[in-house]
């Protein structure tokens, strides 16, 4: 059920994040990490070096062993996730989904997956009329809150100016920041932002999500592609160009994903074409490492 065209064809976001994360779920890592907390968890052998007031005095006295108390401790996150709402995720592959309906798909998945960890989740979605900002928050009616937002996000304009990003990075707060956007912008502003957000939150895991007929360039003949943030338009033979726009497209990502690792993000690249497991694992990994 990882399946982004039957996951979309639910036409319900709720069922189809439940869905999603059933598989990976089961594999993750508690939210919790043994050490020297509250709660009792397990016996462990002593090793020189640890503290010996931990030791069960009791135990050793049965068992003339030495063991210590392992408890413990939450090592639940600030999950912030970032939604691009720029018309550009309006571009729709040949499996009919809109990069906007895997994003949201995707983002509803790793908002219950966070969920399910004990972590506190928000949600931005980024657009030019200005922030719809979920703080992150633990409660149980946090989820639908996401889900709301998220099915009724729309993806109009061009990526918001500094001005309007301005309130994401006025306060310093530890997170882990996720953000799917296609990269489509005029002057890295999608990378200034995620840069001034790494310096203020910490962890950054980028999503870049671009769609199969995108990446393959499938159109054939002559075609007329129309800008969805400018209106520009161009006519070109498709068959013609595609050897020139693929080594064009390989170049660009090469680069993009070189700079994004350069700046201390994690970067993945996504297709609105492929099942979601892999930006779920990429998730999960960089929640572990950050716990």
């Amino acid at each position: 059920m990882l399946n982004p065209e039957l996951l979309h064809g639910l036409r319900n976001l709720s069922l189809a994040a439940r869905q999603a994360a059933q598989g990976f779920m089961n594999g993750a890592h508690a939210s919790r990490r043994h050490g020297p907390g509250m709660e009792f968890s397990q016996y462990r052998p002593y090793q020189p070096g640890d503290d010996l007031r931990r030791l069960d005095w009791r135990l050793a006295a049965r068992s003339d062993r030495y063991y210590l108390r392992e408890s413990e401790v939450d090592t639940c996150l600030t999950v912030h996730l970032l939604l691009d709402a720029s018309a550009s995720m309006n571009h729709r592959d040949d499996n009919g989904l809109t990069k906007l309906d895997y994003a949201r798909l995707l983002l509803a998945a790793l908002a219950y997956i966070s969920h399910q960890q004990g972590d506190s989740v928000g949600l931005t979605i980024l657009s030019p009329a200005g922030l719809r900002h979920l703080p992150a928050r633990a409660d149980t009616r946090q989820l639908p809150r996401i889900y709301h937002a998220l099915e009724t996000a729309e993806a109009t304009g061009h990526f918001p100016d500094a001005a309007t990003l301005a309130p994401l990075t006025a306060r310093r707060q530890r997170s882990l920041t996720v953000c799917v956007s296609d990269l489509y912008e005029e002057e890295s502003e999608i990378n200034a932002l995620l840069t001034r957000l790494r310096a203020v939150s910490g962890d950054v895991l980028l999503l870049h999500l671009l769609a199969n007929n995108e990446l393959k360039f499938s159109y054939q003949g002559a075609v007329t592609f129309r800008d969805l943030e400018s209106g520009r338009t161009m006519q070109l033979d498709a068959d013609q160009q595609r050897p020139a726009y693929q080594q064009q497209l390989q170049q660009w990502l090469k680069e993009t994903a070189q700079a994004a690792r350069r700046k201390g993000f994690d970067y993945h690249q996504l297709s609105t074409g492929e099942p979601l497991d892999l930006a779920i694992r990429e998730f999960l990994r960089r929640r572990n490492l950050s716990s």
